[in-house]
């Protein structure tokens, strides 16, 4: 012990500063992350094992199954699948993926997020980076063995394509998870960006143009819908002849079906590329526009399919489809009115401009996952432009957007209309302002500060200075008290409270009312002396007529 105290050593070892402290709170994101990739990843495994159990026909065993689970959920973050069993043996690409699957792993990555950035009382809080990274290290870590794993299977995904699908959906995912953890902050753009950039989107003006935006995709979104359902409604009997000719057992229709499900909102952005005119593609060299339709007689047979627009030139029924980018136009226009007098029209139009970008942006996106080969040759091609479609929604939105905004701006903040004058007068005529007349106001403040005493200041003696003739101040006599009148059949109520000069000299209407007096309240009733110039104005002051009110019409609701 002694050699110890001497040595001034501690008995238990300090830590390295260089060591690293492994955190718990970054080990559970990661393997959250990797939960999220094996819940899609269960989730299409049952339902294709569900099916292969229920086909009379199965072409394979439950490993042949599984790879082709793992190959749809690869399909479903927009990976390319190769498919080798081919009549002409040449490997046909499969690369439509439908929308509704993305839904699946974009879901289950932001959860992970969203739970990993949350934090409680007694747990260690992340940054918003590291949640971000871990959540998406094991996403990804998953993602690379579901590739290897259906690469030995019916339909492999093609490596290049996988490298950049899956990063680019989980990185939007886990990003969106974490923010909403983080309260969905709406903070200053990056300081990377040009000065200009962010000054034309500063708040509240960017998330104006957001909500525009996104109102005008989602009505050309609806109007592309509601194009698709009318058409499989005109055509019902070729829709439902291809359906019952594809497969004879339940199982297989029910595959159908739900492959129709998930296609609809691929359907959705193709009605809305139809509408705003560049169309979409339905083979190599085959486009499908309002303005005609030259056929494509090697389609295969889908339900979905049979909604295409009949042969032959353009006719007005397909031309009226133009209403639907007009509506998209016109809610551009609509939501960029900002809520406030003060915004000039230049900024509305600045707004309505930028609505109609964000809604050019989110089409070329919607457009360019929805399409892809579905084969080789003829099938090559399918599915709307994407630079052809983005492009003409803002032409569409823009076009009208900015004049609507603006008018819808006018209409708002239109300036009040006030009461006519007559003839030969003014508004400003119409006022008696003998309420704001010099004299009045001294009477008034002199009678203000006589109850108020030394707390207002004399700013009659400005006056009488400046008077050439002063007038003297003779010496007031003392008023006697007044003392009312008793009749012999009234009683005075007592008095509790303390009732001011103006209430006892106040008129009693029909008939002499007796008022009792309070005396002791030490109210100067002697009379003030005020300037020459306010002798001459009334002795009372004139009621409130100048006080002018300008009607403001509010704006609607």
């Amino acid at each position: 012990m002694t050699q110890v105290t001497e040595r001034g050593t501690s008995l238990s070892a300090a830590p390295r500063t260089g060591a690293r402290r492994r955190s718990p709170a970054a080990a559970a994101c990661v393997v959250g992350g990797a939960v999220a990739a094996g819940l899609g990843l269960g989730f299409l495994a049952v339902l294709v094992i569900v099916l292969w159990i229920s086909s009379p026909y199965p072409d394979s065993g439950p490993g042949g199954a599984l790879h082709l689970a793992a190959g749809l959920w690869l399909l479903a973050h927009g990976t390319e699948l190769l498919r080798y069993e081919t009549l002409s043996g040449v490997p046909a690409p499969v690369g439509v993926t439908p929308l509704l699957l993305i839904a699946l792993p974009v879901l289950l990555v932001r959860r992970a997020a969203r739970l990993g950035g949350a934090s409680e009382e007694d747990e260690e809080v992340l940054p918003a980076g590291a949640v971000f990274s871990a959540v998406l290290c094991g996403y990804l870590a998953v993602g690379a063995l579901a590739t290897v794993y259906a690469a030995g299977g019916p339909m492999p995904a093609d490596p290049i394509s996988a490298a950049w699908h899956i990063p680019l959906v989980a990185v939007l995912a886990a990003a969106g998870g974490v923010w909403e953890a983080r309260g969905r902050p709406l903070g200053p753009l990056p300081s990377w960006l040009p000065g200009g950039v962010r000054r034309a989107v500063a708040r509240p003006r960017y998330a104006l143009a957001l909500r525009a935006g996104a109102g005008g995709a989602l009505v050309l979104l609806g109007g592309g819908a509601l194009l698709v359902g009318a058409s499989l409604a005109w055509h019902g009997a070729e829709a439902q002849a291809s359906f019952l000719s594809l497969t004879g057992v339940w199982s297989g229709r029910f595959a159908v079906l739900l492959l129709a499900l998930t296609l609809i909102p691929n359907a959705m952005v193709w009605g809305a590329a139809y509408a705003l005119g560049p169309g979409f593609a339905v083979g190599a060299d085959v486009t499908a526009t309002p303005l005609g339709f030259a056929g494509a007689p090697g389609l295969p047979r889908f339900p979905l399919l049979a909604a295409l627009p009949p042969e032959g030139a353009g006719t007005p029924l397909t031309w009226a489809v133009a209403g639907v980018p007009v509506v998209a136009g016109l809610a551009v226009g609509w939501f960029a009115v900002r809520r406030a007098r003060e915004v000039s029209y230049g900024e509305t139009a600045l707004t309505a401009a930028l609505g109609a970008l964000v809604c050019g942006v989110a089409m070329t996106g919607l457009a360019a996952a929805s399409a892809g080969p579905l084969g080789s040759r003829r099938l090559a091609e399918f599915g709307p432009v994407w630079w052809q479609t983005g492009a003409a929604a803002f032409a569409w939105t823009l076009a009208l957007a900015v004049p609507v905004a603006v008018a819808v701006h006018a209409w708002r903040y239109r300036p009040a209309k006030g009461p006519a004058a007559p003839a030969g007068l003014s508004v400003d005529d119409l006022v008696d302002d003998g309420w704001h007349d010099s004299g009045v106001r001294e009477v008034r403040w002199a009678a203000m500060r006589r109850v108020a005493g030394t707390l207002i200041p004399d700013i009659s003696g400005a006056e009488r200075v400046a008077s050439p003739e002063p007038v003297p101040e003779p010496v007031p006599e003392p008023v006697p008290e007044p003392v009312p009148e008793r009749g012999p059949e009234v009683v005075a109520e007592p008095v509790s409270e303390a009732v001011p000069e103006s209430v006892a000299e106040a008129p009693a209407g029909r008939g002499h009312r007796p008022v009792t007096v309070v005396s002791g309240l030490g109210l100067d009733l002697r009379p003030i002396l005020i300037s020459a110039k306010a002798a001459e104005a009334p002795a009372l002051a004139p009621p409130v007529v100048g006080a002018r009110v300008l009607a403001r019409r509010r704006p609607p609701a």
